[in-house]
């Protein structure tokens, strides 16, 4: 919306006002936030309760600035956005919230930089000092949360990213040679139960050097997460006994779990979501045909079949 309005080549006071609307809706809106992150219980125990509050504080400001050039307009405040924050707190951690709120932060600094000859001089001095809030954002507030799970993502990463390649492609490829899909789940996870000791053990040699946490929780981590992937994708074959309509409800789940990484990632990191999500489920698929070609292959050389 801010776009459109900033497209017209002739710039006016009504123009003006109505960037000034919707932007002090989503100061506001994103004020009203903050302040109810803060109360929640686990943000009232840590140092997190002052950052948001400060946040806040800072949003309300930006709001008052903007509604001075719309004091005639009703500034309300979006309940499904709030709440849909708080779930996203309550269910992915503080961090993952505040991120997802302030992924356009570059946008907005871009838009408010392009409505800055339209702010009377009077109100210039201000305006700099709001943008420049804008771009601290991330730096100086942010960064404050340091929940363990954060420090921990890369681990929790590459566990649910190998299951996903492994167990999916160890799936295939029982689809030539397994008759049961009890038989081919359960080869799913003793082989998960496996590969996660396998992949724990690797996480907490490669903490020990130069990873700023324990190696001991990067290992835990890491096997959980890959078995826990593991535990999913086989699902579909103890509810089913049609092979092929167990693979290709664990394939979508495992399709699922990408998209899942793939955004969680890129909301903590600011990776590209597309880009991490082809790459992924590119390489998934890959494996699973390869591995499903071998299966049949080795099926039909040996004549074995369970």
């Amino acid at each position: 919306m801010l776009n459109l309005i900033l497209s017209g080549r002739n710039v006016s006071s009504s123009t003006l006002s109505d960037f000034a609307y919707l932007s002090a809706v989503d100061e506001y809106t994103d004020s009203v936030v903050y302040k109810k992150l803060s109360g929640l219980g686990f943000e009232k125990r840590h140092r997190f309760s002052a950052t948001l509050k400060r946040l806040s504080a800072m949003e309300y400001g930006h709001y008052r600035f903007w509604n001075r050039y719309c004091p005639e307009r009703k500034i309300g405040v979006s309940n499904l956005k709030v709440y849909f924050i708080i779930f996203l707190r309550l269910i992915l951690g503080v961090t993952f919230a505040v991120k997802f709120l302030e992924r356009n932060e570059m946008s907005t600094i871009k838009k408010y930089k392009e409505v800055a000859r339209l702010i009377p001089q009077r109100d210039r001095a201000q305006f700099r000092k709001m943008v420049a809030d804008e771009v601290e954002h991330e730096n100086i507030f942010a960064g404050q949360f340091d929940e363990p799970q954060i420090k921990y993502i890369s681990f929790i990463v590459l566990g649910l990213a190998d299951a996903l390649v492994e167990i999916a492609g160890i799936h295939a490829g029982s689809l030539g040679i397994y008759n049961s899909t009890e038989l081919a789940g359960l080869a799913g996870i003793i082989a998960g139960a496996a590969a996660s000791i396998a992949m724990a053990s690797a996480a907490y040699a490669q903490a020990k050097t130069g990873f700023k946490g324990s190696p001991t929780l990067s290992a835990i981590y890491t096997g959980i997460s890959y078995f826990f992937t593991a535990v999913i994708l086989a699902t579909p074959y103890f509810l089913t006994k049609i092979m092929v309509d167990a693979l290709t409800a664990s394939l979508l789940l495992a399709v699922v779990l990408i998209a899942f990484i793939s955004f969680y990632g890129s909301i903590i990191s600011g990776g590209a979501f597309r880009k991490d999500f082809i790459e992924i489920t590119s390489i998934m698929f890959g494996a699973t045909v390869a591995l499903y070609l071998i299966g049949t292959v080795i099926r039909y050389l040996v004549g074995i079949s369970i």
